[in-house]
């Protein structure tokens, strides 16, 4: 089984270039009704013009290690809500920032072991 999150933008292009551009989606799909659908290993997300802007959710991006969490809290630092720091409850690393339209991405690596994600690409 795979999957899309979609959401909603009022600034599509702006949005796309963030994760394309400073988080190292690629663009998978682009739809004719206005949506772009983005690709990062088994996430995809799709952004699809709207009225309004949703931002609800959080957008986790998964790494290898803390210190490709750190490399990438370096290229958001201006976006960024505060610096990488361990979460216990969790046993993650990680740092929260901001898109464009305000959504929330996380950026963290998980400090235990982890079943193998299947990515089923097509």
């Amino acid at each position: 089984m795979s999957g899309i999150v979609f959401f909603r933008t009022e600034h599509r292009s702006a949005v796309v270039s963030f994760y394309t551009d400073r988080l190292g989606f690629d663009v998978w799909l682009e739809q004719e009704g206005g949506c772009t659908i983005l690709t990062y290993e088994n996430l995809r997300l799709g952004f699809c013009d709207g009225d309004e802007t949703e931002t609800d959710g959080i957008v986790t991006v998964v790494l290898d290690d803390e210190a490709a969490v750190d490399d990438l809290y370096e290229d958001l630092s201006d976006v960024a809500r505060g610096p990488p720091e361990t979460n216990d409850a969790f046993d993650i690393y990680q740092f929260f920032a901001a898109d464009p339209d305000g959504r929330t991405v996380e950026v963290q690596t998980f400090q235990h072991p982890t079943p193998p994600i299947d990515s089923n690409e097509e």
